[in-house]
């Protein structure tokens, strides 16, 4: 017992990295904003999933060395789907989407994904809706449309690319939904992986043409920092403290920090790309965490 409790990290160490995490998926969002000045979109995706897949790589080679088995020819149907939806898909609608509205916005679109992703287990039969989970997902849906139809709208946002986002969103949502049987035989690191192999080797051909005659040697030093950072900081290190702190920390304690996230995005869009924050942001924001909330609690 007392070998146990001398493992087991601090309450101050498993926090702290939480809100590293946070920090980081919160601080993308504006990283991903001034990479979008220099790189096109799609170009961007592309480019983005394929560092990602070489950052994840050593991850997976480290943490599956001496182990016996691993995934088979037989799975890679299952978790190549995975990779297009929860990958390659992912993040063409969310740099597509932010590169047509603002940081607040699309940190609160994104903030939609559990109220999704207990939509879509729902459909499959692996939880179940009542009134309370129904009127959550009411007052987050209120909560989108004061975003867009406020006459406070934030300067900068779209309504197209908020649903590029909240498609984002979706695809996220499929993939979390998807891998909970494919997480039955393997582990998430062996899912992600692949995962990111799979995306990345569906958007090379796209990445290849696109970059045939891009200028990259125009491309600043601060650009390609940027995409470094979110290839390496949102979508591996991120995940890997997502992951330890599972091993220490109940799940529902865990994903309570995400209310945090678009909050914090939306003050780093006001305090590094100078983004108003309006009072529809405001109101609209408040009503989507209210209602994901809700829908989240049984």
């Amino acid at each position: 017992m007392k070998e146990a409790s001398a493992r087991r990290p601090s309450w101050l160490k498993l926090y702290s990295l939480l809100g590293l995490m946070v920090f980081f998926w919160s601080l993308n969002f504006v990283i991903a904003k001034a990479a979008l000045r220099e790189f096109p979109p799609l170009l961007l995706s592309c480019l983005r999933t394929s560092l990602a897949a070489l950052f994840i790589l050593p991850v997976y080679l480290w943490k599956s060395r001496g182990k016996p088995g691993g995934w088979t020819r037989a799975d890679v149907p299952a978790l190549a789907m995975l990779g297009i939806f929860g990958v390659a898909l992912n993040q063409i609608f969310f740099v597509s989407g932010l590169n047509r509205t603002s940081v607040g916005h699309s940190a609160f679109m994104i903030g939609l994904t559990p109220v999704m992703v207990l939509l879509l287990a729902a459909a499959r039969g692996l939880e179940k809706l009542n009134l309370k989970r129904l009127a959550g997902m009411g007052v987050a849906l209120a909560g989108v449309t004061v975003l867009n139809l406020s006459p406070a709208k934030s300067a900068g946002a779209s309504p197209s690319g908020d649903a590029l986002v909240l498609l984002a969103g979706l695809t996220f949502a499929l993939f979390t939904v998807g891998s909970k049987e494919v997480t039955k035989r393997h582990d998430s690191i062996t899912v992600n992986t692949v995962a990111y192999w799979a995306g990345a080797a569906v958007l090379a051909p796209i990445g290849w043409w696109l970059g045939a005659g891009f200028p990259f040697g125009a491309v600043s030093a601060k650009a390609w920092a940027a995409l470094a950072y979110m290839a390496a900081f949102p979508s591996v290190v991120c995940y890997l403290i997502f992951y330890y702190a599972l091993t220490h920390i109940p799940a529902t304690r865990v994903s309570t920090v995400s209310y945090v996230q678009p909050l914090l995005a939306t003050v780093l869009g006001s305090a590094l790309l100078g983004e108003t924050v309006t009072g529809g942001l405001v109101a609209g924001g408040m009503l989507i965490l209210a209602g994901v909330y809700v829908s989240e609690r049984l």
